[in-house]
């Protein structure tokens, strides 16, 4: 199982990560990919994040465009978060790939 979850508001990581927790703990064998966008790139930086974003069973995904509006360097994120080009083109060619889409 394949799961994207798409993140745009700074006010959906709790959300998100309680989804994610909630998940892996009711199935095995998932794929997780976290996908932020819009405003809610600023959540990279946010400490309150640090807990999930320290999730090794978690990809992370950051759109280059939000990084860009918002001046969020490539330097500025955690180490373990890929940044796409494009948060929308990475939902696409995700869903694509067979993963579900779950927005919080």
């Amino acid at each position: 199982m394949k799961v994207v979850f798409h993140v745009d508001e700074e006010n959906k990581w709790s959300e998100a990560g309680k989804n994610i927790h909630n998940l892996r703990a009711a199935a095995e064998n998932i794929k997780i990919i976290l996908l932020v966008n819009g405003a809610a790139i600023k959540g990279y930086l946010d400490p309150a994040n640090a807990v999930l974003l320290g999730e090794d069973q978690v990809e992370f995904h950051a759109c280059h465009n939000a990084m860009q509006a918002f001046g969020i360097s490539p330097e500025d994120l955690p180490a373990n978060v890929e940044i796409v080009p494009a948060g929308v083109l990475d939902l696409v060619k995700l869903q694509h790939r067979g993963y579900a889409y779950i927005k919080p």
